[in-house]
C-alpha cells in the first residue's frame, strides 16, 4: 500500500485521517476540527506533519487547522473555489489537480451537495471524501442540490471496489438504521449492522470502509433502493 491510513477520532463525532507514504514518510492530516487531539496524534507518530488536507469548509473541519499548522509548520491544501472560506492555502485545488504526497500522486474530484465547493481526494487507494459519502450514507444537503450530490455521487463509484472510504464522521450505525427501512432484507446491510455494533460496543471506529461494502449497503449508491425508498414515503405516514 503505497499511503498508509488511521483514523484520528475527536470532537463528538468526527474524524480527521493521518497518511503516510511508504516511500518517502511524508505525513497529511485530513481535516482537523480542533488541534490539540491531532497534535498529540501526531506527536505519537513521529511527531512529523508536512500537509493538512482540507475537502469543505465547516467549522468542524478546519477549526483546528491554525493550531496543527503552528505546531508542525504543515503547509495546506484545499479546495480552489472555497480558498475564500477556508484557512489561509499553500496549494489551491480544483478537479482534475493531482497533489503529491511524497511518492505518491493524488488525485482530486469537485464533490459538491453537502457543500458548493466540496472536494474529494484519492491518495493510492485511500479515498478523503469529508460529508460526501458516508459509511452506507452520503450528507446532508446544507448548500448543493440533490441532483449535484447524487453526481457526486455516481462520481465516486465509479472508483476501484477495493477503494477506502475514509469519511469525516461516525454515522455508521445511525445510517443503518436508515438503510433498513430502505432495504429491510438486505443480508449485506443486516450483517454490517451487526459488525458496526460490535465495533461501537468495544470503542472502535466502523471506518474506513471499503467502496465494495458501500455498494453492497448505502442506499445512496444502490440505484435500485431508489424506487423501494419512494414505495415506503408512499405507503407509510410515519417514515422520516
Amino acid at each position: 500500500m503505497p499511503v498508509s491510513v488511521l483514523p484520528i477520532p475527536h470532537q463528538s463525532d468526527n474524524y480527521a485521517w493521518f497518511l503516510k507514504d511508504a516511500e518517502t514518510g511524508q505525513t497529511a492530516v485530513v481535516d482537523p476540527g480542533e488541534a490539540q487531539p491531532i497534535i498529540d496524534f501526531v506527536n505519537g507518530h513521529g511527531g512529523k506533519l508536512d500537509w493538512i488536507i482540507l475537502t469543505h469548509h465547516h467549522g468542524d473541519h478546519i477549526n483546528g487547522v491554525e493550531g496543527v499548522r503552528a505546531a508542525f509548520g504543515a503547509k495546506v491544501m484545499g479546495a480552489r473555489a472555497d480558498a475564500h472560506r477556508l484557512p489561509a492555502l499553500d496549494l489551491a485545488l480544483s478537479e482534475g489537480d493531482t497533489p503529491a504526497l511524497g511518492a505518491t500522486k493524488g488525485q482530486v474530484f469537485d464533490t459538491p451537495g453537502h457543500t458548493r465547493g466540496h472536494i474529494a481526494l484519492l491518495f493510492g487507494d485511500v479515498l478523503l471524501c469529508g460529508d460526501t459519502l458516508f459509511s452506507v450514507g452520503c450528507g446532508r444537503l446544507l448548500e448543493g442540490t440533490a441532483a449535484e450530490m447524487f453526481a457526486s455521487l455516481q462520481k465516486l463509484a465509479k472508483l476501484p471496489a477495493e477503494t477506502l472510504v475514509c469519511c469525516g464522521h461516525e454515522y455508521t450505525e445511525s445510517n443503518i438504521r436508515f438503510a433498513l427501512t430502505v432495504e429491510p432484507e438486505n443480508e449485506a446491510l443486516q450483517a454490517r449492522g451487526r459488525e458496526a455494533h460490535a465495533l461501537r460496543l468495544i470503542g472502535e471506529p466502523t471506518v474506513p470502509t471499503t467502496l465494495a461494502q458501500e455498494l453492497a449497503t448505502n442506499p445512496f449508491l444502490r440505484v435500485s433502493s431508489v424506487e423501494r425508498l419512494a414505495e415506503i414515503r408512499a405507503g407509510k405516514d410515519s417514515f422520516r
